[in-house]
């Protein structure tokens, strides 16, 4: 079990999210980095969408109750063991003793992501609210309360599911596979892949032609509802575009990676806590293989996008879904192919 002692920018409890109840105006909410939380789940031997800890960009300090294992996944938040001065690496189990302390004061390096994930045995034992233990932030439920890590809270595994054994057979294993999309990744490097939005027909195709030529910078003010995007006034780029008479339309769903354009040009990238509904256009849709890196940007990360197919896009998910089976295979069997894997690792 933990204690946390203190909370650090934005510590929240996320599992895989609550997708069965937009119809409601319910956020989906859940980890921004999809990917990191199943990979420290599955180190930490918990279902792949259990719930474990989301920390962004400064981490919480957390004083061990008990001995046992956790594990790491997504950015380098600088995790360390206060007593001893050993490190918490990213994609690792790692043993902790009784009454050490454990820091994760920043990124060491701020281009491998903002945002960590501590899972735990069986996953964080928290309540479900409408089927998911997520903290909705906006909502005020989820988690804890609804709100973020506080001193004194105290979070522990629920020892159950997963990978049968798996926090039992290893403390030494480094999530490291062949096309693993987040650790030591710069979020940054690689351009976002999108398909084309609805509403090409009301703004101009030429919006998102500027949209694919720019290099945008995440602004201040970006959160887990969305990401706000500094750059050229896409408003400006629609061919005879009167800022006046940008379009309003009626409410209609967004997902997770809607790029809306509001009547100020400066588009916003939808996160896991976005509104149900909008009434901005939309330019385009970030694919969903790509939400982990969409997830680890923070203020002044800067991102391109490019424009790829539907058909692209399902089998890059496929892809991305199929290797991560294979680490969890790998880690299932103490005599399986582990080794060769990290070994060949092309991350």
């Amino acid at each position: 079990m933990l204690e946390v002692l203190e909370p650090g920018l934005l510590s929240t409890v996320q599992d895989a999210g609550r997708p069965g109840s937009t119809d409601l105006g319910v956020p989906i909410s859940g980890a921004c980095d999809p990917w990191s939380l199943a990979v420290a789940n599955a180190l930490a031997g918990a279902d792949l969408g259990a719930p474990a800890v989301e920390m962004t960009i400064v981490g919480s300090t957390f004083r061990v109750l008990d001995a046992g294992r956790l594990a790491l996944a997504g950015a380098d938040l600088g995790g360390w063991v206060r007593e001893t001065g050993r490190r918490l690496l990213p994609g690792r189990i790692h043993v902790v003793e009784e009454g050490s302390t454990l820091e994760f004061p920043g990124p060491a390096d701020p281009r491998s992501g903002s945002r960590a994930y501590v899972g735990l045995p069986g996953g964080v034992a928290i309540p479900s609210v409408l089927g998911s233990a997520s903290t909705c932030l906006v909502g005020r439920f989820g988690g804890l309360a609804g709100r973020p890590l506080e001193p004194g809270d105290r979070l522990g595994g629920s020892g159950g599911g997963g990978p049968s054994g798996l926090s039992e057979m290893r403390t030494d294993a480094v999530w490291a596979v062949p096309g693993d999309p987040a650790p030591g990744w710069d979020p940054s490097r690689r351009p976002i892949r999108v398909v084309a939005g609805p509403h090409l027909d009301r703004i101009g195709a030429e919006v998102l032609e500027a949209l694919l030529a720019a290099r945008w910078t995440v602004a201040d003010g970006s959160d887990r509802v969305g990401l706000r995007l500094r750059g050229p006034d896409l408003v400006g780029a629609a061919a005879g575009a009167v800022r006046d008479s940008w379009p309003e339309l009626p409410s209609h769903g967004v997902t997770w990676g809607t790029i809306q354009v509001p009547p100020d040009g400066a588009p916003i990238v939808l996160l896991v806590d976005h509104q149900t509904t909008g009434g901005y256009p939309v330019v385009a849709v970030a694919v969903g293989a790509d939400r982990p890196r969409l997830g680890q940007l923070r203020p002044g990360s800067t991102v391109r996008f490019e424009q790829t197919d539907l058909a692209t896009a399902r089998a890059a998910l496929l892809r991305q879904r199929a290797t991560l089976l294979a680490g969890v295979a790998a880690l299932e069997d103490p005599a399986g192919p582990w080794d060769d894997l990290w070994r060949s690792a092309g991350g």
